[in-house]
């Protein structure tokens, strides 16, 4: 365990933010050898996307934090994404695809240590059961390419309540002029 996180985390203060670190530390520890996420990699592959991509083509188009994120359904480490402090107008893209996902508008500040919104542009992502480390939570993936970005947790602010909970890493950032 990074008890680092936990250290940033409890000088964060807030009950969600300890909990989020506490559970990517333990995600991001036991990932490799629990086989997390190969059955909804599986579930991916069998399903049809307007993008598609054989696993050598996405290892050459993603670096290795994108590739473990988008195509393996890892989680990055809570605080570490630049998107966190991104505060400027514009889109977030899908990282693997260029699918605009969400508008700055809809993106808040959750204290979990990721990216959060309480909205995805119409029609850009898709959600499934992920039964992984024994609870269920529902995953999204970008809706063209499969990719993974993260869950969507009902516990978000009005109007929606709902915080989808991304990995920087699985997007990059487009500013717009205001």
């Amino acid at each position: 365990m990074d008890w680092r996180i936990f250290r940033v985390t409890i000088m964060k203060g807030t009950k969600r933010s300890f909990l989020g670190a506490l559970a990517a530390t333990v995600a991001g520890g036991t990932a490799s050898w629990r086989g997390v996420g190969s059955a909804s990699a599986q579930t991916s592959a069998a399903t049809s996307y307007e993008i598609t991509r054989s696993e050598s083509e996405w290892r050459k188009l993603l670096t290795p934090a994108q590739y473990k994120v988008l195509r393996q359904e890892n989680t990055e480490r809570p605080f570490t994404s630049p998107l966190n402090d991104e505060h400027r107008a514009g889109l977030f893209a899908c990282a693997g695809c260029g699918l605009d996902l969400f508008s700055s508008r809809t993106k808040f500040e959750s204290g979990t240590g990721w990216p959060s919104f309480w909205q995805p542009l119409d029609g850009a992502v898709a959600t499934r059961t992920d039964a992984s480390f024994g609870m269920e939570r529902n995953e999204v993936h970008c809706r063209r390419c499969g990719g993974h970005l993260g869950h969507v947790f009902d516990d978000g602010p009005k109007p929606t309540g709902l915080r989808y909970c991304m990995n920087g890493v699985a997007m990059t950032f487009v500013p717009t002029a205001v």
